[in-house]
């Protein structure tokens, strides 16, 4: 596992304010933040705060966050990008009043999939994106704790990609999400234990 510095990623958009402290980096986003495509909305935002660095085949990321979001749509986790139409989304959402864990797969229009993590609040969350052959897996959990499967994602090995933390705020200004970790390595051995 080897550390990638923040300062070897490049932002998708500016965030509001972006602070080095202690070797967390700490990100406010900007009202309105957020990375969608189409479905069910009929909008498209594309202003989303990630941090991306190359993400070969062969390869996993991992990121590490604290999940302390109170307001609609507060997110964090990791950033898969190919494309303005091509990428995923993966971390914490506070939706619907609760953490959610969860993954939004866009290829022209996105989709959802959320899963109730009450108990995630306020903690140091982990997310981790293994790509090999032709998927991404993405695995998150309470940092220590052993990763769970989130989704399974048809990913082609030609596919020029990069990955990193990400940060959105679609709902309101002032969310400060502490990033803890961004690393770099081995894809998971196979996609059950």
């Amino acid at each position: 596992m080897v550390d990638i510095p923040w300062g070897d990623g490049r932002w998708t958009n500016a965030p509001a304010d972006v602070v080095e402290r202690d070797g967390d980096l700490l990100v406010t986003a900007v009202e309105g933040s957020d990375a969608w495509r189409i479905t069910s909305y009929g909008f498209v935002h594309d202003n989303e705060h990630a941090l991306l660095a190359p993400f070969p085949d062969g390869t996993a990321v991992e990121v590490e966050f604290t999940a302390a979001f109170s307001q609609q749509f507060d997110q964090a986790g990791l950033f898969v990008r190919v494309s303005d139409e091509r990428w995923i989304k993966a971390g914490v959402e506070f939706a619907d009043g609760r953490a959610q864990v969860g993954a939004v797969v866009t290829d022209g229009m996105s989709d959802w999939s959320l899963a109730p993590v009450p108990d995630w609040t306020g903690r140091r969350i982990t997310v981790r994106a293994s790509r090999e052959g032709t998927a991404i897996t993405v695995r998150a959990a309470p940092s220590g704790q052993e990763l769970q499967l989130v989704r399974v994602i048809p990913f082609a090995t030609d596919l020029v990609a990069e990955a990193g933390p990400l940060v959105c705020a679609p709902t309101r200004a002032g969310l400060q999400v502490p990033l803890h970790r961004w690393t770099r390595t081995t894809p998971d051995d196979g996609l059950h234990p």
